[in-house]
């Protein structure tokens, strides 16, 4: 498979146990599920799709098991309207960013189950395709999909302490930058 993942990061996935594949999905989940998150709150009839996402991330940052019910949560994922074909297709930003954050959970949580590490690798692959499109949407360069990359690497380092809050803080930085940058 053709992925954007760092070289590094894919040798890492592929020597990683299950535990490091999990760790590493979640932590992309928790950095690019803000982007749906922002974009579909305060939508009608959108609360339990949120409150699913939500649960979710939590639950991924469990990474020493899978979760019971990660095959449910990704069938529920995938009624979503973002993930269901349409003939005109996303035409909007806000749309775009729904899109990359459910689809990057999706991976995430097959990821989790399986510790499959082309899931985990189709995880990372979206996350940085919605970083680098936040990145060409926003004057300043390529600073999301660098910092993304960073932090890919950052979460097979060994060093997980940290992460979490990383990515917490990321996933915010990056919802206030795709507000800012939607269309008035």
């Amino acid at each position: 498979m053709d992925t954007l993942v760092e070289a590094s990061v894919v040798t890492a996935l592929h020597t990683g146990d299950a535990g490091a594949v999990r760790l590493y999905a979640a932590a992309c989940a928790e950095r690019t599920v803000p982007l749906f998150i922002g974009m579909r709150a305060g939508v009608p009839d959108r609360e339990a799709d949120l409150d699913l996402c939500v649960e979710s991330l939590c639950g991924l940052w469990y990474a020493d098991r899978p979760l019971s019910d990660a095959a449910e949560r990704v069938r529920a994922l995938e009624r979503f309207p973002e993930l269901l074909p349409n003939e005109e297709g996303i035409t909007d930003v806000a749309g775009t960013h729904a899109f990359f954050g459910v689809l990057v959970l999706r991976y995430a949580l097959l990821a989790n189950a399986s510790a499959d590490v082309r899931h985990a690798l189709s995880c990372g692959h979206g996350a940085l395709t919605a970083m680098a499109l936040l990145d060409r949407g926003l004057a300043g360069g390529a600073v999301f999909r660098a910092e993304e990359e960073a932090l890919q690497a950052r979460s097979l380092s060994g060093d997980a302490a940290g992460l979490w809050e990383a990515s917490v803080a990321s996933g915010r930085e990056r919802l206030r930058a795709a507000l800012g940058g939607l269309p008035r």
